[in-house]
């Protein structure tokens, strides 16, 4: 067999032909994101030139953005303009130059829905229910919220001058408020409750969670607190490192937190606790939701890991990732997905499944709401993977913590349900009215005590304010949600009447979760006891509500 020769020179050439060719390559792919970029620029610009209606071509970046961002299929990443990231920046951090008071819109005005208590609007006078008139003499009834909002930020120590309209009062009340660094409270309340035991709800974590909850801690302890329940119910989650620091207040030094694991290998750390634990003869019970998210899953999935708490309450969220943000041109933020969160244990802490409870509605009707308003469905452990804590319990993983002891929020029935979702199928009427017939309860009330009981005439009452409001529902409706609506009534009233401490007593009677983690801690005088006290409990039974 003849071996097959070929010219050195035609090697040459075809090696130079071939890497000519390769090469070309390289360099059109490494000129594609140039090309895509402009050829997004020629559609933006045709568009802006030659479209039917005029476009502000700012918007149609954004939007082509945030399509990119949203072919992720990732809920959690997202674009932030920098006025949004602004936004952000004030929830997380917790602290800005302003007025003190939460507003929304409200009947073309801009009205207070609850001061900041404490702050500068607060002290001066200015009532949940009062509306913005003019702002530095500014009208204010023409004002979108955000642009109310702009105009009363400002530096701490400038006045800014407002006229308010108030019910029942023809002409505005002139104020002049002097801006203060506002400090949003994570721990905005916290009382003993019965029996030597604490309760302390932390709603958020911003730069400020870990040492406010460790001030009302030490606080309620020299008041003679024994044992406490930490509600992060409703707590969406926010600043990773005051999760952990948190949690570090509660686990001995060394003690595993949490894990990120990511794509690239800069973003994989393990968290361990770096102090003694400072309340180790304590027990603690945890009240947990499907709405608990993030930082509280990392606190949950820790103290249940090392049996330093027990969990009372629904499956949380199962959000458990971590979002890196790089700043862009122009001071926009891109939120970016880079990691994700495993317990001690290995439990990942993200549900890959979508979360959303209405996206599992089912025709049987296989679901209800509670009191507060909330969806509720059947949560079943059943297929999910098993881990032991340190103590040799079953704990079980597939994205979100399971609690311990599951307790079921007071869940209405299936007519009361229907009730409810008919009032929410109506718009806002329903919390527009509430809130103001709320404001004149409270307002031709002054001595009204917590603990107090609405009338058939008051629920007549809010119900004709209802009926002039956007959305009309049925009087048989609004029947059928009877209990949905006296404990909303009760909610909104004592809550303008007394802040949220007063809003917590007032409801105490109606939390199911709440009074399963007093009657465990009843029981027990130790973490341990706890322990074995919360394993004695039968499972919740599935709320009747197809009856």
């Amino acid at each position: 067999m003849k071996r097959s020769v070929v010219s050195p020179v035609l090697v040459a050439f075809f090696s130079v032909v071939a890497g000519g060719w390769l090469l070309q390559e390289g360099v059109s792919r490494a000129n594609n994101v140039y090309v895509h970029a402009r050829v997004l620029q020629e559609v933006v610009d045709r568009v802006s030139s030659s479209f039917v209606e005029e476009v502000d071509s700012d918007l149609l970046y954004n939007s082509a953005i945030e399509g990119l961002i949203q072919e992720l299929g990732d809920p959690h990443s997202s674009f932030l303009p920098a006025s949004e990231y602004e936004d952000l920046r004030i929830r997380t951090e917790g602290e800005y130059g302003g007025v003190g008071l939460e507003v929304v819109d409200r009947g073309g005005y801009v009205t207070v829905v609850s001061p900041i208590p404490g702050g500068p609007g607060s002290r001066i006078g200015i009532r949940a229910g009062d509306q913005f008139y003019e702002i530095e003499g500014v009208a204010a009834d023409t004002m979108f919220t955000d642009q109310a909002v702009e105009l009363l930020r400002g530096r701490p120590g400038t006045d800014v001058t407002v006229r308010m309209l108030r019910p029942g009062l023809e002409d505005p009340i002139e104020f002049t408020i002097t801006r203060e660094e506002i400090v949003l409270r994570a721990v905005p309340f916290s009382v003993i409750v019965n029996d030597q035991v604490g309760y302390v709800p932390l709603t958020s974590f911003r730069e400020t969670s870990a040492t406010e909850l460790r001030t009302a801690i030490d606080s309620l302890r020299k008041d003679g607190m024994k044992s406490l329940v930490l509600d992060l119910r409703g707590n969406p989650g926010g600043l990773l490192d005051q999760g952990i620091e948190v949690t570090d207040l509660f686990l001995s030094e060394g003690q595993n937190i949490v894990e990120t694991r990511g794509r690239d290998t800069r973003q994989n750390e393990l968290y361990a606790a770096v102090n003694p634990d400072q309340y180790p003869e304590m027990p603690l019970v945890i009240l947990v939701d499907n709405g608990s998210a993030s930082a509280s899953e990392i606190i949950a999935g820790a103290l249940q890991d090392h049996d330093r708490a027990i969990l009372v309450g629904e499956t949380t969220f199962g959000k458990g990732s971590v979002q890196s943000l790089y700043r862009l041109t122009g001071g926009d933020v891109l939120r970016l997905t880079t990691a994700k969160w495993y317990t001690p244990v290995g439990r990942s802490i993200h549900s890959d499944q979508d979360s959303g409870l209405a996206s599992s509605v089912k025709s049987e009707m296989e679901w209800a709401y509670t009191i507060t308003g909330q969806m509720v469905e059947p949560v079943s452990i059943e297929g999910r993977p098993e881990f032991l804590s340190a103590g040799g319990r079953t704990l079980y993983g597939g994205g979100g913590i399971t609690p311990d002891v599951y307790e079921y929020p007071e869940t209405l029935g299936l007519e009361e349900s229907g009730g409810v979702l008919r009032l929410f199928q109506r718009g806002g009427g329903f919390s527009e009215a509430l809130f103001d017939y709320a404001v004149g309860y409270v307002a031709n009330r002054p001595d009204i005590e917590v603990g107090f009981s609405l009338t058939k005439e008051d629920i007549q009452a809010f119900y004709a304010m209802l009926e002039g409001s956007e959305g009309v529902v049925e009087w048989t409706e609004f029947q059928a949600a009877d209990r949905f609506v006296r404990y909303h009534m009760e909610r909104e009233i004592a809550l303008q009447a007394w802040g949220a401490g007063g809003e917590f007593h007032q409801l105490q009677r109606h939390d199911r979760q709440l009074a399963r983690a007093l009657d465990l801690l009843r029981e027990a005088q130790t973490p341990a006891e706890l322990i074995t006290a919360a394993s004695e409990v039968k499972p919740d039974e599935i709320p009747d509500w197809q009856n």
